[in-house]
C-alpha cells in the first residue's frame, strides 16, 4: 500500500488501534503533536504527524507512563532521540512481522 500524504484522525486512530477522541485528548496534552486543520476542523495528519503519535501511543500503552511522565520523558530526552528510538523499535516491529510471515509461509510449503 502506497503511503499517503496526509491521513485523516479515523486513519491514524485505527493505525494505532485507539479512537480519534484519544488521539484529540493527546493533542492537548501534547504541545508537539498538532496536525493541520482545514476550514472546517478535519484534521490531517502528516507522516511527521504519525511518528509523533506513534511516540505518544508507545511511551502510554506500551511503556505505561502516565501522560505527566511521558511528557517529562520528553522533556529530558528532547523528542528527537526519542523519536530516533520509535523509528528503530517500528523497524524492529516490522522484521519481526515479516519473518513470522516468512515462517508461516515455510510451514504451510511443508
Amino acid at each position: 500500500m502506497a503511503e499517503k500524504l496526509f491521513y485523516k484522525i479515523g486513519e491514524v486512530a485505527d493505525i494505532l488501534s485507539i479512537t480519534p477522541s484519544q488521539l484529540r485528548y493527546w493533542e492537548q496534552e501534547f504541545s508537539f503533536l498538532k496536525p493541520k486543520k482545514n476550514d472546517k476542523g478535519t484534521r490531517y495528519y502528516s507522516q511527521k504527524n504519525i511518528v509523533q503519535a506513534q511516540l505518544v501511543f508507545h511511551l502510554l500503552k506500551e511503556k505505561g507512563m502516565t501522560i505527566a511522565g511521558a511528557r517529562e520523558y520528553l522533556e529530558r530526552r528532547k523528542n528527537d532521540q526519542s523519536l530516533e528510538k520509535l523509528e528503530v523499535i517500528s523497524t524492529l516491529k516490522k522484521t519481526k512481522t515479516l519473518l513470522t510471515e516468512i515462517s508461516q509461509l515455510l510451514d504451510s510449503v511443508k
